[in-house]
């Protein structure tokens, strides 16, 4: 399946900001599952890209001068390997064990995960689990904040697709499997969520493999991947910090939809 992606966030301040500082996980990469046929940046001014410690593709937008607002664009074309349940990687999973604020578990969270899959630690004791987290957390957009974290999302029994994986990374690492957060895209013909999505990725018989919590699929034939970490805050398409500007408003648009063959093309960044 090929995927056409198109997403601009913008960012309104009430006042001028004096300086701000945006990274960026908008651009995809190539893997055995999903191939980029065409990408590009819009944006404010040109950024050279780098790779971070996950291996995710990243830019750093800095603005020094006063403004007042900013827009940040991503365009671009994925064709997605609808087949293939699984992804190799030489680099060692051992790091995506670690605890974070976001995934600690609790006692209650160790409990389920226990309950869930007892001395199972395969594929199907992982599935399982996702339909149990899926019939737990309830999704209820608005019910949590970007800071909530695994425990309190569970304790609540609300969420979205953050705090589902938020959960399922809990349970899982606290099993003792390798697990990590994915943003990306999902296309959907009829969804009640956004395109911008999150799902995890776990360790298991030598590869990675995905678990989407919220919309109980193990098999990613329509997730676009973009970045790759220990939680939300490592893999998130854009995180910003900025000094001034008061109150902030910001508004996100993501359209993702099927397309006809495109031939591949360098990825680029354009500024405005």
């Amino acid at each position: 399946m090929r995927l056409s992606i198109s997403h601009e966030t913008t960012y309104h301040y009430e006042d001028q900001v004096r300086a701000s500082i945006q990274y960026l996980r908008l651009t995809p990469h190539d893997s055995e599952r999903q191939q980029v046929l065409s990408w590009q940046l819009t944006l404010p001014r040109p950024v050279r890209a780098q790779i971070d410690p996950f291996g995710n593709i990243l830019h750093v937008l800095s603005m020094d001068e006063p403004h007042e607002a900013i827009i940040i664009g991503a365009r671009g074309q994925v064709e997605i390997d609808e087949k293939r349940e699984a992804e190799h990687e030489s680099q060692s999973p051992l790091p995506f064990l670690r605890f974070t604020r976001l995934t600690e578990p609790d006692e209650a969270i160790r409990a389920f995960a226990d309950q869930q899959c007892k001395t199972r630690k395969d594929r199907t004791a992982l599935i399982d689990l996702m339909h149990a987290l899926n019939q737990y957390i309830t999704y209820t957009p608005g019910s949590t904040e970007v800071d909530t974290c695994a425990a309190q999302a569970f304790a609540g029994r609300s969420g979205v697709c953050q705090d589902h994986t938020h959960a399922f990374l809990a349970c899982t690492r606290s099993l003792g499997i390798p697990s990590r957060y994915v943003s990306g895209y999902l296309y959907s013909e009829d969804s009640e969520h956004l395109a911008s999505h999150a799902w995890a990725e776990a360790w298991i018989d030598d590869a990675w493999y995905s678990f989407d919590v919220t919309n109980r699929l193990a098999i990613p034939e329509r997730h676009l991947k973009l970045a790759v970490g220990l939680d939300y805050l490592d893999a998130c398409p854009v995180r910003g910090m900025r000094r001034g500007g008061g109150s902030e408003q910001m508004h996100a648009k993501v359209l993702v939809s099927p397309m006809v063959g495109a031939p591949k093309v360098m990825m680029q960044a354009q500024h405005q």
